[in-house]
């Protein structure tokens, strides 16, 4: 297990914000920025960072009522443009004027956006199980468990409960993998309890119509034009069509398209399809630098 340093930062409206910082990169390489999906949080990016870290700096992103970072006094600030002015405030923070973006849905979706202020910085990005067009099957999916407090007395039983509600999308996963998402996903209580590791409140404005985005995305994914540019999809994806995937890859010329078999949304990016991709993208950057 790669080892990391606690970091913090302070949102323009005064929450306390956190991130993973694996240590790598000496030798001028971009840092790698990790942006997690929806319920999720930094710890999502582990099995990444515990194969990368040394070569590659990492900073892995708790989004704001996520994992160690502040709960906001107003769920309305649970939005894309938020998020994009909290993760601004930590470019100011460590000085970062280049890395490259490593985005799971929510996180690619920020990627995207990301090329609206600041496409120079981007030198690379890993788009994970997300494009311009969400599927309406797959975002009515989440919105019926995104919110939905639960707990569990144990680990075991926490990582049994996420199988039954997720199991279509791993159909293949054993136990022990699920324990492993269970811990990524949970945290223990004061009260010895395993519940979620988010604000609830995050659904709120999800639920609103046009929660997700509300805006059309395709400028934005085609703002990643001229940088190496990855996108997995899940095989039984139901939140990034196949039909989108291609267009994609229409539109931008030279992205790797890469179907991760057996899985629907979204890649955990330990499955070896999904590890050479990534290796074939940061080779590609470091070929450009």
């Amino acid at each position: 297990m790669a080892e990391w340093s606690e970091g913090y930062w302070w949102s323009k409206d005064g929450l306390r914000l956190h991130y993973r910082d694996y240590a790598g990169g000496h030798d001028g390489r971009p840092p790698i920025l990790c942006i997690p999906g929806l319920t999720r949080n930094a710890r999502d990016f582990a099995p990444v960072a515990d194969r990368l870290a040394g070569e590659w700096r990492l900073i892995c992103v708790d989004l704001r009522g996520r994992g160690d970072s502040a709960y906001a006094k107003d769920p309305m600030t649970y939005v894309p443009l938020t998020y994009l002015q909290d993760i601004e405030a930590l470019f100011e923070e460590l000085k970062l004027d280049r890395f490259i973006a490593f985005g799971t849905s929510l996180g690619g979706l920020l990627t995207m956006l990301m090329t609206a202020t600041g496409r120079q910085r981007i030198a690379g990005a890993l788009l994970n199980d997300v494009g311009p067009v969400l599927e309406p099957g797959g975002i009515a999916r989440i919105r019926t468990y995104v919110g939905k407090q639960a707990s569990w007395p144990t680990w075991l039983h926490a990582a049994r409960g996420i199988q039954q509600g997720n199991f279509a999308v791993y159909p293949d996963y054993d136990i022990e993998q699920w324990l492993a998402m269970a811990k990524r996903l949970c945290r223990l209580t004061p009260a010895g309890r395993i519940t979620y590791d988010y604000d609830m409140k995050i659904a709120e404005p999800f639920k609103l119509p046009g929660g997700e985005t509300g805006i059309d995305m395709w400028p934005a994914f085609e703002g990643l034009s001229g940088r190496p540019v990855t996108l997995l999809r899940g095989q039984h994806s139901d939140v990034l069509s196949a039909a989108t995937a291609l267009e994609m890859a229409r539109r931008v010329d030279g992205l790797d398209l890469v179907t991760v078999p057996g899985i629907g949304h979204a890649p955990v990016l330990n499955e070896p399809e999904s590890i050479a991709a990534i290796d074939r993208l940061l080779g590609e950057v470091l070929a450009k630098a």
